[in-house]
């Protein structure tokens, strides 16, 4: 049996998702095509694989306990200098994500985990490029505004080409699907992580 790399995320919904991802790319982020627009419930986690079903089963029940909630993004924000990324803020709807990803990480689950800094959550639009693009990254979106219903989150898949996909949608209590993203490849199969 092997691992795999595994993250949830509640995906930022279209035209959103699509324009943030072009504007990261168009900041520089190699990454960019390859991990659609979210805000991560659970960062980069490598499992074992015959682990899945019952993650899949214990994100079935947080979902099912979840309700939607407004999200609005706002502005902008950095984790520098302690880690390279310029973010997107969340300004609404924050606390419901605190509350979502402490759900999946519990302790008596079976993805439990620490967290590397302590949660916030955001989209990133730049990662691990130079000083000066990620300053562009930050001023160009300081005054970004984007709102819509969160209706559930997504667990994903990191692939051997670095590409996140989609496993499987979770909607909180029976609620509408967690929208599709984006137009390529890479983004019609969902992501995750920076």
């Amino acid at each position: 049996m092997g691992t795999v790399t595994i993250g949830v995320s509640i995906a930022v919904p279209e035209p959103h998702g699509s324009q943030l991802q072009q504007l990261r790319a168009g900041f520089g982020d190699a990454a960019a095509h390859g991990i659609p627009t979210h805000v991560t419930l659970l960062p980069p986690t490598e499992v074992e694989d015959g682990a899945l079903p019952a993650i899949e089963a214990h994100l079935t029940e947080v979902a099912a306990s979840g309700r939607a909630f407004p999200m609005r993004l706002s502005g902008t924000g950095t984790f520098r200098p302690l880690s390279p990324v310029v973010f997107v803020q969340v300004a609404e709807g924050a606390e419901a994500c605190t509350w979502l990803q402490k759900q999946v990480r519990d302790a008596s689950g079976p993805v439990a985990r620490e967290l590397q800094f302590p949660y916030h959550p955001h989209v990133t639009v730049a990662h691990g490029i130079d000083e000066a693009a990620m300053d562009r990254a930050y001023e160009e979106l300081a005054d970004y505004e984007a709102r819509w219903p969160c209706t559930g989150f997504a667990l994903y898949e990191q692939g051997a080409d670095g590409v996140w996909r989609k496993l499987r949608e979770y909607a909180f209590g029976g609620a509408a699907v967690v929208p599709p993203q984006g137009s390529s490849a890479a983004v019609e199969q969902g992501s995750t992580a920076h």
